[in-house]
């Protein structure tokens, strides 16, 4: 199961080319398929244990959002971002994301931000392990339990999509520079969620992502 279905019905069947597709989402949203890295569609489906019609759909699924590329002899890759299209993704995501958080404060009870707070107790001690792959996996739980409790699927979608773009750069820039000055203005945001502030929640996340989009924008930039 996806980080995604974790917020859907947990009784459902889920598809075989649904699973597949959500578990190459993941290798793409957590930094496993580097951006300019070249795989084969059968170099997937080995990866991924399962037939080459389940992974051809994840890849035709996953190309029309953006977060692939086809290249030739069955290959694709993780597009690489331009610093302009770094630009427009700070642009969407500082506009969408505050907006989600809005929507979300007053939606928030005392369990769900328990929850939120255990999320950010296990980033904290990614951060201190300098383990990269568990930061970006609660780092992304964190967000999306926020944004999940909006009930505005449209925007969800969207911001869904955004993180998909970018994930793969901030894991780059992760594996470059470690966790130690790595994005984290949650203890804001869970105080904000604590007293109901709309506002001051937006604001929280809206610098969390800034912080983050400088980092891939440096390692651009170094690159």
């Amino acid at each position: 199961m996806t980080l995604d279905q974790t917020f859907c019905d947990s009784d459902r069947k889920i598809p075989a080319h649904e699973i597949t597709y959500g578990r190459l989402r993941d290798m793409i949203l957590f930094g496993q398929l580097a951006p300019g890295q070249p795989v084969t569609i059968q170099g997937l489906a080995a990866s991924l244990e399962t037939g080459m019609t389940p992974v051809r759909e994840a890849i035709r699924r996953l190309t029309a959002e953006g977060a692939l590329e086809l290249r030739g002899n069955r290959r694709v890759t993780v597009p690489t971002l331009s610093p302009g299209e770094l630009d427009e993704l700070a642009f969407a995501r500082t506009a969408i994301e505050p907006r989600l958080a809005e929507l979300a404060a007053e939606r928030l009870d005392r369990g769900q931000i328990r929850e939120i707070e255990t999320i950010d107790a296990a980033i904290n001690l990614a951060i201190d392990r300098g383990d990269v792959h568990a930061y970006l996996l609660n780092n992304y739980r964190f967000h999306f339990a926020i944004y999940a409790q909006a009930q505005a699927p449209i925007l969800l979608s969207i911001a869904q999509s955004l993180w998909l773009r970018c994930g793969p750069s901030l894991r780059i820039v992760c594996g470059r520079y470690g966790t130690s000055n790595l994005p984290d203005r949650h203890h804001e945001a869970l105080d904000a969620m604590r007293d109901r502030d709309a506002a001051a929640l937006a604001r929280a996340l809206r610098e969390d992502i800034c912080q983050g989009i400088a980092q891939i924008r440096a390692g651009i930039a170094a690159a």
